[in-house]
């Protein structure tokens, strides 16, 4: 049996991130091949990835990122189940590195991505062996790709990220990018749920409309008017809901005096080009999914019954 010593011992944690005794019993078990007592972890931590996959993912962060040089933006969400793991350096590098990859290899989706070729194997590879050192469950939940020029920006350390795609020849001007980041950070703050007016559904102004008729049924001032004056009171109202819903008709956070539409025919001219908004996504961390409730006395019954 070789002899195992400390600093073996050491210079296995400190590739791993595993515990001392962990270490120490994988390299016995390898008889000192240090190679093979690596792959003994990776297996023992793709095994506790196993069933940590279970667990509710509904923190982490979100993370967004434009290549000027390419012209190719990625927007990003990456779940782990505890806010904190957000702040660890391993966590926001591997989000990072997967945004780029994102950025330079297109996949058309998550699955498509986990098979992306990612250091000497796979961004699927790469995530389990997170799994290992987090000690967390973790899942690249969405991504969005845009192609052209963009904006991108971060809120909160990763809880609110925004890509926004632009038809511009003021790319490379050097106000663009204070535009660009006035623009994406109005949709982090106002989230409108849609670009202009016409990309609202039929079904959605349908909906609006039924429940605003029935507002005018039940307020007394409204109830008895004609027909004709109900729906020119409709398109009034329409226009507040545009104006709250509709990225371009919003009014911009910094100058409630114009609209986001004036505010980008205002910065185009001053940049002496045009500036037209393709497209924007929003992601905000957890958005949509069961947050994780903490049962501290189901967790230790759970624990003393083996599970």
């Amino acid at each position: 049996m070789a002899n195992i010593s400390a600093k073996d011992v050491m210079e296995l944690r400190k590739q791993t991130d595993c515990g001392m005794m962990e270490c120490k019993k994988a390299l016995t078990e390898a008889d000192g091949n240090f190679e093979k007592a690596v792959e003994l972890l990776r297996e023992r931590g793709l095994a506790t990835a196993a069933k940590k996959a279970g667990r509710v993912a509904a923190e982490g962060m979100v993370y967004a990122t434009y290549c000027s040089k390419c012209k190719v933006g990625c927007v990003i969400e990456v779940n782990a189940e505890t806010d904190f793991v957000a702040k660890n350096e391993k966590f926001v590098g591997f989000v990072k590195d997967v945004a780029e990859l994102i950025i330079k290899q297109n996949p058309a989706d998550v699955d498509a991505l986990m098979a992306c070729k990612m250091g000497e194997g796979t961004v699927d590879d790469a995530l389990k062996a997170l799994i290992l050192v987090i000690k967390e469950n973790i899942k690249i939940r969405r991504f969005a790709r845009y192609e052209g020029v963009c904006a991108a920006y971060v809120h909160g350390g990763g809880t609110h990220a925004v890509l926004v795609h632009f038809d511009t020849d003021c790319g490379d001007n050097a106000a663009f990018e204070a535009y660009g980041k006035d623009i994406a950070m109005q949709i982090a703050a106002a989230n409108p749920g849609y670009l202009c007016e016409s990309e609202v559904p039929a079904e959605v102004l349908a909906k609006e409309k039924e429940v605003l008729l029935a507002q005018m049924a039940n307020d007394p001032k409204t109830a008895n008017k004609p027909d004709a004056i109900k729906e020119k009171m409709i398109v009034g109202k329409l226009k507040k809901f545009y104006k709250e819903n509709c990225l371009v008709d919003q009014e911009f956070v910094k100058d409630g005096d114009l609209s986001i539409a004036q505010y980008t025919e205002k910065c185009a001219k001053e940049m002496g080009g045009s500036i037209k908004i393709l497209g924007f996504t929003r992601f905000e961390k957890g958005e949509g999914l069961e947050k994780r409730s903490e049962d501290f006395a189901a967790e230790v019954a759970a624990a003393a019954a083996g599970n």
